[in-house]
């Protein structure tokens, strides 16, 4: 196998073996520990622009199929695995991981202690990295200068990149309920169709729309996705969103919706020392006190004082809905006196628990109401 090193902007490296294609590639280290559903997550778009290294040891063996992904094409910057499985063993597999990863263009590395870098990440935080290959591969110095010169996180504005090009309408797979407009900031086929199947019709709009165009169409509700990059970047769907809230609509986002959300009422986002991401992390409902198994994929948070609080652009009481809790991170809000709420994770949870579908079903009980 040929050589391949991971380059930590610490001056860390790790040799490995090539694994996917050959090359060059630098973005965001993060961990992401599920055991399962690897296909789902190099496929998520709120990967964009990070380098994901799998905790579980050995990645691949279920192979890969078309219906199990989340969009059209594989998102991570890199991918970094302990053992790559040497087959693709189910009934469902189309093909090998190693072969979309060629095929998708996607540098990755092998055979490297990825508790080490993991126990790393989680001590010292997130951090840019590079993977070198084949012709990329320099001297240590070198190949740290390139990581040290690529951007951070912090700042950059991604959607651009994720969002559909341009407006996309998909029809409900139920009876008709009402109509919902989709801000794509790097939407997963699995929360469409979880809309679609509850009887809302879809429009999707790129990121670039405007709150009049959206208005335009009149939908019953109005939806912000998970997306990947800094919420403090993205001040004109901030500024989009409060609009649309000032309008009445009726309002549901999900992980960088639920930043949005809150930016547009007001509070600050920030970074976290190196986020949440898997498929198996306990949140507390705080109305229902139950714990709910939930999957989450996000580097930044809202900051809110206390359960509650006004909203400081005025839209009334804003509660805090879910909190993690490992570490007391705000995971939902809900508007006391607007209707507008939004979840830190991911309910649609592919591949992941089924613990939070109901809120889904709450959407649709608020377009209901409002109709």
């Amino acid at each position: 196998m040929d050589k391949a090193y991971l380059v930590l902007e610490n001056g860390t490296v790790f040799e490995g073996e090539s694994f996917g294609s050959k090359g060059q590639t630098l973005g965001e280290l993060v961990f992401a520990t599920g055991m399962t559903g690897y296909q789902e997550t190099i496929t998520d778009p709120s990967y964009a622009g990070q380098i994901v290294l799998q905790t579980a040891p050995h990645i691949g063996i279920v192979g890969m199929n078309e219906r199990d992904e989340e969009s059209s094409q594989i998102w991570v910057a890199g991918y970094v695995v302990r053992e790559p499985s040497r087959m693709a063993s189910n009934f469902r597999s189309e093909r090998s991981l190693e072969e979309d990863l060629i095929s998708g263009g996607i540098v990755g590395i092998s055979n490297i202690d990825t508790r080490a870098a993991t126990i790393m990440i989680r001590d010292a935080g997130a951090m840019r990295a590079g993977i070198f290959s084949g012709e990329s591969i320099g001297t240590k110095d070198e190949m740290l200068a390139k990581v040290t010169a690529a951007p951070k996180m912090q700042g950059q504005s991604l959607s651009d990149q994720v969002t559909t090009k341009t407006r996309q309408l998909i029809p409900t797979q139920a009876k008709r309920i009402g109509s919902v407009a989709i801000l794509d900031l790097g939407i997963k086929r699995s929360t469409l169709e979880h809309l679609s199947e509850r009887g809302l019709d879809i429009e999707v709009f790129p990121s670039s729309a405007n709150a009049g165009e959206i208005l335009a169409t009149s939908p019953s509700a109005v939806f912000f996705s998970n997306g990947p990059g800094d919420p403090q970047a993205s001040e004109s769907q901030v500024l989009m969103l409060r609009e649309l809230l000032k309008a009445g609509m009726p309002f549901f986002g999900i992980c960088f919706g639920n930043q949005l959300l809150g930016r547009a009422l007001g509070f600050d986002t920030y970074k976290l020392p190196f986020g949440h991401r898997g498929i198996n992390q306990p949140v507390m409902n705080q109305e229902t006190h139950r714990v709910e198994v939930t999957a989450h994929n996000h580097g930044f948070a809202v900051a809110v004082d206390g359960d509650q609080a006004q909203s400081p652009q005025g839209f009334g009481l804003v509660r805090v809905s879910h909190r993690g809790l490992n570490d007391q991170v705000v995971e939902g809000l809900e508007c006391q006196d607007i209707p507008a709420f939004s979840v830190q994770y991911h309910p649609e949870a592919a591949a992941g628990p089924h613990d939070s579908h109901y809120l889904f079903d709450k959407f649709i009980n608020m377009i209901q109401e409002r109709n």
